[in-house]
């Protein structure tokens, strides 16, 4: 417990979060799980959208290959055994500040798109967890058609 308190208040204070540790309470471990949710809502998780999950969570969280592959496998797992969004969404509102918030559904939303498109699901699941992270409508929207833009452009590139 006291180890606890100690990387909480070195994560506090500028401090990183060790790169392979992934507790059932780790926020990223949270994130990650309800990517891979939003990926594997249309089937398999494909070759793309495997990785475009790895490439989002090294980058989000300063992760290296072998620590990805420990956090998917992780977050996986949860995802399987979850019966719905509120474990997750409950220990994101905990941890992360409104920014935190929105960086999540914007994470989801370049998810959903590592195929291209957002079905109706997609869309709905994206309602209901932005709805559970207290990210405003207008939010989720507009982070929404950022995602959908920069795909756009990565497309005519």
């Amino acid at each position: 417990m006291l180890a606890d308190l100690r990387q909480f208040l070195a994560e506090l204070t500028g401090g990183e979060k060790p790169q392979q540790t992934f507790a059932e309470n780790d926020y990223r471990r949270a994130a990650a799980a309800l990517l891979i949710h939003v990926a594997t809502l249309d089937g398999d998780l494909t070759e793309a959208k495997r990785e475009k999950l790895r490439a989002i969570l090294a980058a989000q969280f300063a992760l290296d290959a072998a620590a990805v592959d420990e956090l998917i496998a992780a977050a996986a797992s949860d995802d399987r055994e979850s019966v719905d969004f509120y474990h997750f969404t409950r220990l994101l509102m905990r941890t992360l500040d409104e920014a935190g918030r929105m960086r999540v559904i914007e994470m989801m939303w370049e998810m959903v798109y590592a195929d291209g498109v957002a079905s109706e699901f997609e869309s709905n699941v994206m309602w209901r967890v932005a709805d559970l992270l207290a990210v405003s409508a207008r939010d989720r929207i507009a982070l929404r058609e950022r995602v959908a833009a920069a795909r756009a452009g990565e497309g005519a590139s």
